[in-house]
């Protein structure tokens, strides 16, 4: 069966009006000579497509939760509880999907969440991303757990509206040269995400025991920072000078175990100074790489007292990521930020959490349109970010269902997947009648 692809658009301001006519349009006459979507339009089978290109380690990461998974069910179920009140007899023939974030009119409401390690998605990774989000007009948040140098995904899609996700290093050398770079990059905002400061307990990534940062996968902001660098051959020399006591148990050899060293050497080109898998089996950098890394990625010890540094190590608006408290928001405020990400982490921290959007009103109500609201967690299709939306978000960032498109049909694939929800946002703006975003609140809803 042929296949459609989202073609990129020249105009995404103009793209976004009447997105919801032309996408089904465009579906339904491809339709005549037996082309089919590329991505299943359905957020279930996209899912399940997802799952049959993935292999089991790559899908789980992505898809998976923290322990049993309720926080996971419990923001989907969140959206159950509200329902559309559709008023008729409006004229709707012209819809207007804009929004005003961080001083800039943007075509659509939809943000790119910063998702870690999308290599295990697609060999074009970040890169296939940053260019579909760009050729859409949504704002793409760079993963600090990115697979390629924000420098790389600057050059990628260089006009691109993009922000940077900031994990709070160990070092603060290493944070101060990331916001540096970020903002040599053109970063528009620092997003710092607060919920991170331990590994949640990923059942799913535990079973198969694997993590792709052992791998030194996700790792390319580190990787090419000249901060991480040094830190790397101080750690590497000092190996060397006294070895650990006791020592560190030996690796089975194996034919994965083989697989990973050479995949560690692979991207260890970047220390080296060598494209040689030879030449960076032998050194010790790139091994060292990944052992730095895991003993400065977070800081279990940040605390409100720290945010003040990123002001003298940034000039760029700071977003905090994962604040689901009413009293935590107000306590952003109170420090100066410059936007609030209500999120849990699409329920990958922790068990039994808050689902967001449950929080979503309360916070709304206390920041009382003095910063920008950003909500994820358990969006997967446009009525959700609709409802997002009346219950006080400024703009809606999706993480996995990009995930899945990339999966399933690369850069091509995370287009139709983003185009898909948001003529499915345009449509239930219509059909609700309302003409724009901005007309949108509470009473656009009802408890279901």
């Amino acid at each position: 069966m042929a296949q459609s692809s989202a073609a990129p658009v020249d105009d995404p301001a103009a793209f976004a009006r009447g997105i919801s006519r032309r996408t089904q349009s465009d579906i339904y006459r491809a339709g005549i000579s037996g082309t089919r979507p590329r991505v299943p339009v359905d957020a279930g089978a996209l899912e399940a497509a997802a799952r049959r290109a993935l292999s089991a380690e790559a899908f789980a990461y992505i898809a998976g939760g923290a322990g049993a998974e309720r926080t996971v069910a419990a923001n989907r179920a969140a959206f159950g509880r509200w329902q559309v009140w559709p008023r008729p007899l409006r004229d709707v023939s012209s819809r207007d999907l804009s929004i005003d974030f961080l001083g800039t009119r943007r075509p659509t409401p939809l943000l790119l969440a910063p998702l870690g390690v999308m290599e295990l998605a697609h060999a074009d990774a970040d890169l296939a991303v940053a260019r579909a989000a760009a050729s859409l007009g949504v704002p793409y948040t760079i993963s600090n757990q990115a697979s390629v140098p924000m420098e790389e995904v600057t050059d990628a899609a260089p006009a691109a509206s993009r922000m940077f996700q900031l994990y709070w290093s160990a070092s603060d050398e290493l944070n101060a040269s990331l916001l540096r770079r970020a903002e040599a990059s053109g970063c528009e905002a620092i997003v710092v995400t607060l919920d991170t400061h331990l590994l949640g307990w990923r059942t799913r990534d535990l079973d198969l025991a694997y993590l792709p940062f052992t791998r030194a996968m996700g790792i390319a902001q580190y990787t090419g920072d000249p901060v991480f660098q040094q830190l790397v051959r101080e750690r590497a020399r000092a190996a060397a000078a006294a070895p650990a006591d006791p020592p560190a148990p030996a690796v089975r050899v194996t034919p994965k175990a083989v697989a990973a060293g050479v995949r560690i050497a692979r991207r260890g080109s970047a220390l080296t100074g060598s494209r040689s898998v030879r030449d960076n089996l032998r050194s010790p950098l790139p091994r060292a790489a990944v052992e730095t890394f895991l003993e400065v990625f977070s800081t279990p010890a940040l605390t409100w007292g720290d945010l003040a540094k990123a002001r003298e190590w940034t000039s760029l608006p700071i977003i905090l990521k994962g604040i689901v408290h009413p009293d935590d928001a107000l306590r952003a405020l109170d420090a100066g930020v410059d936007g609030i990400w209500v999120s849990n982490h699409g329920g990958r921290q922790i068990d039994q959490s808050v689902p967001t959007l449950e929080v979503l009103p309360a916070i709304a109500e206390r920041v009382a349109g003095r910063v920008p609201l950003v909500f994820d967690s358990g969006v997967r299709q446009g009525s959700d970010a609709f409802i997002a939306l009346a219950l006080g978000a400024t703009a809606v960032a999706i993480g996995r269902p990009y995930a899945y498109g990339l999966a399933v049909a690369g850069e091509a694939g995370v287009r139709e997947a983003v185009r898909n929800l948001l003529a499915e946002l345009d449509i239930t703006l219509g059909l609700s009648g309302h003409m724009s975003i901005a007309e949108l609140g509470p009473d656009a809803l009802r408890p279901a």
